[in-house]
């Protein structure tokens, strides 16, 4: 890996998103994410490169940190955001077909939860790993999940829900969506979810934590 690319897995770790960001202090007046990118590219490295080289092992090593409780969601957050900061030098390549993504994940609360911290720390996660995002938002219904799932043929779902009462709508929507998309991928998150509820559901993949689902993803690819 080149300095720059290293440098720029650091500010994402770290969550170093600009030259103006005061987190973290021990960074404070340097170049974050976002300017080393533009560089890097620049320099004539490909955003294929700074995706594979900086940014993925970067969020990696984040995901690995909160599975272990070595930091938590403010540190999670700031690290996917500048990782985002990288992102926006990095979208307009593969918008153009210059770079390819590995596939396309479509992510959303089901009905009747209006919770997405939850769901927009995995977005960021599977974003950071090089798959494209779809996000539905929250309180989606089984029929915006089929109408995506439609324009998106090959993509992975995942469905997230936070309240006990929402996991039956979680149920409905996985039983509906199974039966339409036979082959379709569904990962299922959220604090009252369960492995033993993803099966009973039919879904395909569980994990308390982003980083689990990161994993699983690398498995289809």
């Amino acid at each position: 890996m080149t300095e720059i690319l290293e440098r720029i897995s650091t500010c994402v770790e770290f969550g170093k998103v600009d030259i103006k960001s005061p987190y973290p202090p021990a960074m404070k007046g340097e170049e974050g994410a976002f300017e080393l990118t533009r560089h890097a590219l620049d320099e004539g490295i490909s955003p294929g490169d700074i995706l594979e080289d900086a940014l993925i092992p970067a969020m990696s090593k984040v995901g690995q940190k909160f599975s272990r409780n070595e930091i938590f969601v403010p540190q999670m957050l700031m690290a996917a955001k500048a990782m985002s900061s990288s992102m926006t030098h990095i979208k307009p390549y593969y918008l153009s077909g210059e770079t390819k993504r590995r596939g396309t994940f479509i992510i959303g609360t089901v009905r009747g939860d209006l919770h997405d911290i939850g769901k927009n720390l995995v977005s960021m996660m599977i974003e950071g790993a090089g798959w494209e995002i779809v996000d539905l938002g929250v309180d989606v219904s089984t029929d915006n999940f089929t109408e995506t799932i439609e324009k998106h043929p090959g993509a992975v779902l995942g469905l997230s829900a936070l309240l006990t009462t929402t996991m039956e709508n979680m149920r409905k929507s996985v039983v509906e969506l199974r039966e339409r998309f036979p082959g379709l991928r569904i990962l299922v998150g959220g604090a009252p979810v369960t492995e033993e509820f993803c099966r009973k559901i039919g879904a395909d993949f569980y994990s308390p934590d982003p980083q689990g689902a990161v994993e699983y993803l690398k498995t289809l690819v």
